[in-house]
């Protein structure tokens, strides 16, 4: 599978480490977005390089900034995206398993470089339920594009 990287200033050097940790696992291909230094930077443009290459159906993605918070809400105004701000294990394996989530949103300045590795791997090897769950992901999955639209 692969994943695609994206941080601000705030979130480069855990994105660094985090991509260093997933390249010892070889079945994943490993993109990187940028940016590429602690130099001041806007979020929304390295949120919407991940989104894009993940709704190409590339795969998965894995974005940084200080808090987390706005790269979310950058990711979750496109279509197609369901991006989830974790900073538990078991909250990484819900977005999975419930929400079919297809980003993973981290906070650099709130959770620690090892706990943000092991919430990848949960995220990562954990399936989505499919059923009532499904559902519900296709209730929201068209909101905004049309107003009118009732749930």
């Amino acid at each position: 599978m692969e994943l695609i990287f994206g941080s601000d200033h705030a979130g480069f050097i855990l994105k660094e480490e985090l991509k260093n940790f997933m390249k010892q696992d070889e079945s994943h291909q490993i993109f990187d977005e940028g940016c590429f230094s602690e130099d001041r930077c806007n979020y929304p443009l390295f949120s919407q390089k991940v989104v894009q290459r993940v709704l190409t159906g590339a795969g998965r993605g894995i974005l940084v900034c200080g808090s987390g918070i706005g790269v979310d809400m950058v990711a979750n105004r496109f279509k197609g995206i369901r991006a989830a701000l974790v900073r538990s294990i078991e909250e990484a394996k819900l977005s999975r398993q419930h929400n079919d989530a297809n980003i993973l949103c981290l906070g650099s300045r709130i959770t620690s470089s090892d706990l943000c590795k092991e919430i990848i791997s949960a995220w990562l090897a954990e399936p989505f339920e499919g059923g009532r769950h499904s559902e519900r992901v296709a209730m929201f999955s068209n909101i905004g594009a049309d107003p009118s639209i009732e749930l």
